[in-house]
């Protein structure tokens, strides 16, 4: 009914209308994408049938956005790195290499927190992204250019990493759907930084979109070779999936109580598995998960099976250069003379304290693997569990540094490898978007994603910026 060049003027007018609100995409590639729509048309117009055109390119004409820690071929790779502000990508990462042939059109790249370890992507390079439903407040990091893109209608699919939340709480501060895949499906080559080390088990990269029914086609396409460990082909009976529940995490120290607002999502989803699908929803309480923070930052410094050391963060500051003096940094940052963010300076200063002691880590490291343990056998083959997305909704902008642990409620499946769906439930009284997060047993992806499906059918799932 339109050409492909239709959607992507489209697309291109509606990021220059909100763009200078939010500073999502931070570099466009407009003309290259005009271009590659017009060749789609005239594909579509000249080529085989569209049958055959569907296998061979799912994704044809799809305006996607990718977050700028990925390489696109002729776009900036900074990471938020003032010494990387003249990086441009002469390559493509595999997963935007995959999506380009499978059909999708990148728009631009999208902003990200400073090293894309902060959960408010705002740097030095950039600036800061807004919130589409309240500029005052954050949209999440660090895949957080792509939340708010998405939320505000810039783009239909996003590229997203995440090694401690990192496309959940973008997705859940903006309303949007957000998939962390069991980790080792989707490849992470070709973005800044990557993981190394232990790392690697922990860092996974995910398709962003509005809609539930965009994760899996995108995930097919992102995973290549790799979609053959999920069960994607199965067909997903939800009346047979055994749900568990859990509120809180039990009250870490480290952590913010749980908004009641959020808690009440949480239970009218209960409530609607209960008495839509005739099932049983399991109360739990998983006493480990109140130490989810130290699990996470014990884990992630921990050297893997032929132990290397994880790359430090002062490291990574410096790209290559003298690693980073984070005390001297934090006077020149008071002096307001600093190149980094207060967050990544205040991450170096406390990577240091983790190895202080070593014993109290190495017995964090083993409850972790115990806790994965517990998990696994609680939800087996057949098991989901619901469990809140974050501690608030999106909070104001600074505020993070007040409660810099709140991202523990994403962080720690990463360090147990379990696929993760972040699922919007509508807006709360503020007018910000409320969500949940769906988990299940490695390689259970299906459950998850059919569960999102669902419960967007049923609580309404992405709502325009604006609406109401």
């Amino acid at each position: 009914q339109v050409t492909c060049v239709e959607v992507v003027e489209a697309y291109v007018e509606r990021i220059k209308e909100v763009n200078p609100l939010i500073n999502a995409v931070v570099k466009d590639r407009f003309e290259e994408a005009l271009q590659e729509a017009r060749q789609v048309d005239k594909l579509l117009s000249e080529g085989p049938g569209h049958d055959c055109l569907e296998e061979k390119f799912p994704l044809l004409g799809v305006p996607i956005t990718v977050k700028e820690a990925f390489s696109l071929y002729g776009m900036p790779n900074t990471s938020g790195l003032v010494n990387r502000r003249n990086v441009i990508a002469t390559s493509d990462a595999t997963v935007v290499s995959r999506l380009k042939q499978a059909g999708a059109i990148p728009l631009g790249v999208t902003n990200c927190s400073e090293l894309c370890m902060w959960y408010e992507s705002s740097n030095r390079v950039y600036g800061r992204t807004n919130n589409p439903y309240d500029l005052q407040r954050i949209v999440g990091g660090s895949s957080g250019g792509e939340g708010g893109a998405l939320a505000a209608a810039c783009s239909v699919i996003g590229v997203g990493s995440d090694i401690g939340g990192s496309i959940r709480m973008p997705a859940f501060f903006n309303g949007v759907f957000g998939h962390k895949p069991t980790t080792g499906v989707v490849p992470n080559d070709g973005q800044f930084p990557n993981a190394r080390g232990v790392r690697t088990s922990f860092l996974c990269t995910g398709p962003m979109c509005r809609y539930a029914e965009d994760l899996e086609p995108v995930l097919r396409v992102m995973a290549g070779p790799g979609i053959s460990k999920l069960k994607l082909n199965e067909k997903v009976s939800l009346e047979k999936i055994k749900f568990h529940c859990m509120d809180h995490d039990g009250g870490s120290i480290f952590v913010s109580p749980v908004d009641k607002e959020i808690l009440q999502a949480q239970k009218k989803v209960v409530e609607h598995l209960e008495s839509d699908l005739g099932v049983q929803v399991q109360r739990v309480a998983i006493h480990k998960m109140k130490y989810s923070f130290q699990i996470w930052s014990a884990m992630m410094s921990s050297k893997d099976s032929e132990g290397q050391e994880a790359q430090r963060f002062t490291d990574l500051l410096g790209d290559h250069g003298k690693p980073v003096w984070p005390l001297w940094e934090l006077m020149k940052w008071l002096m307001g003379m600093s190149s980094h963010t207060l967050p990544a300076i205040a991450l170096g200063l406390t990577e240091k304290l983790v190895n202080l002691n070593l014993s109290g880590k190495a017995k964090l490291v083993s409850m972790g693997k115990s806790l994965q343990e517990e998990m696994e056998a609680l939800l087996g083959p057949d098991g989901v569990l619901l469990y809140p997305s974050h501690p608030t909704i999106a909070p104001k902008h600074h505020s993070p540094i007040c409660m810099p642990f709140n991202f523990a409620y994403t962080a720690i499946f990463n360090v147990l490898g379990l696929p993760v769906t972040q699922c919007p439930l509508g807006l709360g009284s503020e007018g910000l978007p409320l969500g949940i997060q769906l988990v299940a047993a490695a390689y259970n992806d299906h459950l998850t994603l059919a569960v999102a499906q669902y419960l967007e059918k049923a609580f309404g799932g992405w709502v325009l910026p604006g609406k109401v």
